[in-house]
């Protein structure tokens, strides 16, 4: 018998021993990080409310209560006494048996009226029936994205519990190692922006942390045919800390190379992360590319991916749990912490982070019982990068919002589909809705208007003001009228072109492709319109040039059956700074002054040479804590 069997027989026994009379336990498996109870007295665990709770403190560990399938009611009666229980209002849209685990997913409107205060309507539902609910809602704005990811799951039911078994008994594996020590090893994004890439090595475990690309430079990818990286199918764990490209394109490279092991993420950063990643290989195929790897590869990222939720302690592995926390920079960013040992270490990723509430999320979580070693971004640490106040930023862009309107031109904004596309559309909708700016459509370009709706299908992780709207329908800033996606292609965008005043919101964020190239050859010409960048620009980028000064634009129209050739931008250039995702260097010396207790050593990653330095000594001088500027393919050794 394994380890874990004699594990599992021991936690089966003590569940028991814990149980009231006549509450039977048939089986006990680990799935993922997860405890399984399997009963044939599901009704009788439901009406003990406190009863699962109180086995996972005892326990220490997140329990799932199923009930045997032979003790399952037959599914159309089932189905009329849900109905019964939940209230109309909840808006249910779906039901969904699974007989091999005895669950039913219900999908609603409200899913808040699914669950009832503390959890009491799905006790209810259980007591009822005995099927175990689990509760998804149901996006306001249609999403196929959404759509396709939980069918994708729902069809590899099998094979996904299958993979969670397997995870489960190697987290929970006896730890052979005897000595102890903590390592990290910097795959990428040192002294520079992208291709974010982390080793995270105990003598017992490997974690991957984030395998992104790097923006406006084909073929630098993370390193990781190095020895502390490879081979790939021996790392334990992978943890995505957002869906950023620059933290996620290369994530299902590793299935094409061998790794077969769990993804860690928070539900919305699985969803982007497909979105895209496909994304990135159509633009590779349109810009005459060979891709990385095949879109199978993403549907097998999607299909190891363990969803976790703010503020759950997780095992990963025998000798490392892992808590996510807001990160505040795009919808489920995530600051990782991982424990390490039995107290031994705790480290701490920040991957991106907005230290400030902003208009689409809380501020940063920077508050953790330890953390001796921080790892830091430094996107914009340089000494004087300085962003303006967010209220300073949303009155210039009015401004010049309302000058081209006056010229009768049009405002061009490159943005990233994810997070700065929507905290624009926010500012819009308010600035027509009060009058600051006349009423004028909004066109949404590339997968602007997909991602929004993966936005308004995640309330929970918004700011606690906008998910309050978004649960009424009719207060839902993203359905506003003015909204329009553009979905006609090049005819439709010349027709916007030949038009009135309006402003377009269009993909891709720095210049390096995508929809915004079209936008440039329709309107670059036009000196009444105006192009606004309203988000960082990596080096190497034609964003980057177009700020600095660039006004004959290198176009690639291999797609269009032609060759290269030039455009003179004749458009107006502007930059309007504070509506970056990225805290400045006040928000990131900010996030590391106000931590309690603060961090022994802080490792300053994701920024380019300039910036990191400026923070290390910074945080150095200002605080007295030991900092490094490291540079790609150091380790670190802190025990």
């Amino acid at each position: 018998m394994s380890s874990v069997d004699k594990q599992l027989e021991e936690l089966k026994a003590e569940i028991e021993d814990e149980l009231p009379p006549g509450i039977s336990v048939s089986d006990v498996k680990y799935e993922g990080p997860e405890l399984v109870v399997y009963t044939r007295d599901p009704k009788d665990f439901a009406s003990n409310g406190d009863l699962i709770r109180k086995l996972a403190s005892k326990l220490r560990k997140r329990i799932t209560v199923r009930p045997d399938p032979d003790v399952l009611m037959e599914v159309r009666e089932a189905r009329e006494r849900i109905r019964d229980v939940i209230p109309e209002d909840a808006g249910v849209t779906d039901l969904d048996f699974h007989a091999d685990t005895g669950e039913v997913v219900i999908e609603a409107e409200k899913p808040g009226m699914v669950i009832g205060r503390h959890g009491s309507t799905l006790r209810e539902i259980t007591k009822e029936i005995g099927w175990t609910p689990e509760v998804v809602r149901t996006p306001p704005i249609e999403s196929s994205t959404v759509s396709n990811v939980r069918n994708f799951l729902k069809q590899e039911r099998e094979e996904r519990r299958d993979i969670l078994e397997r995870v489960g008994r190697q987290i929970h594996r006896e730890e052979m190692a005897d000595d102890q020590w903590v390592r990290i090893t910097t795959l990428g994004c040192c002294r520079e922006v992208g291709r974010a890439s982390f080793i995270l090595s105990t003598a017992e475990t490997r974690v991957l942390i984030d395998c992104g690309d790097k923006p406006g430079a084909e073929g630098e990818v993370p390193y990781l045919q190095v020895p502390e990286a490879a081979p790939l199918n021996s790392i334990d764990a992978v943890v995505l800390t957002h869906a950023h490209l620059d933290h996620s394109a290369l994530i299902p490279l590793l299935f094409k190379y061998g790794y077969d092991g769990p993804i860690y993420c928070t539900e919305p950063t699985r969803d982007l992360m497909g979105l895209l990643t496909l994304d990135y290989l159509d633009v590779a195929v349109k810009e005459g590319r060979t891709p990385p790897y095949e879109s199978e590869m993403v549907r097998e990222a999607i299909k190891h991916t363990v969803p976790l939720e703010y503020g759950d302690v997780t095992d990963i592995a025998p000798d490392v749990k892992l808590t996510f926390h807001n990160a505040g920079h795009i919808l489920g960013s995530a600051v990782s912490h991982f424990h390490i040992g039995d107290g031994l270490y705790n480290v701490a990723f920040s991957g991106d982070i907005h230290y400030e509430d902003t208009r689409l999320f809380n501020g940063a979580v920077n508050d953790f019982p330890r953390v001796e070693t921080l790892v830091l971004e430094s996107t914009y640490g340089g000494r004087n990068d300085y962003q303006t106040d967010q209220e300073d930023s949303e009155r210039n862009l009015l401004r010049i919002i309302n000058e081209t309107h006056e010229k009768g031109g049009k405002v061009v904004i490159p943005a990233f589909a994810v997070g700065r596309s929507q905290e624009i559309m926010l500012v819009l909708e308010e600035a027509m809705r009060s009058g600051k700016i006349p009423e004028m459509p909004v066109h949404l370009d590339g997968m602007i208007w997909e991602a929004t709706a993966i936005h308004t299908t995640y309330p929970e992780y918004l700011r606690d003001d906008l998910r309050d709207r978004i649960f009424h329908e009719d207060e839902n800033p993203f359905l506003a009228e003015e909204f329009n996606h553009i979905d006609a292609g090049e005819d439709e965008r010349q027709e916007v072109s030949d038009g009135d005043p309006a402003i377009i919101l269009s993909t891709s964020g720095m210049v390096t492709g995508g929809p915004i190239m079209s936008w440039l050859r329709h309107l670059g010409p036009d000196p009444d319109s105006t192009l606004v960048f309203v988000g960082y620009q990596a080096q190497g980028t034609l964003g980057r040039r177009i700020q600095n000064g660039w006004d004959e634009i290198p176009m690639n129209d291999r797609e269009r059956g032609g060759r290269g050739n030039t455009l003179s931008l004749n458009m107006g250039v502007e930059t309007v700074d504070g509506f970056s995702g990225h805290a400045d260097r006040q928000g990131l010396e900010n996030f590391v002054k106000t931590m309690n207790p603060r961090p022994e050593k802080v490792l300053c990653v994701h920024g380019d040479e300039r910036s990191v330095q400026d923070l290390s000594s910074a945080l150095y001088h200002d605080y007295n804590m030991r900092t490094f500027a490291p540079k790609n393919l150091e380790t670190f050794r802190f025990k």
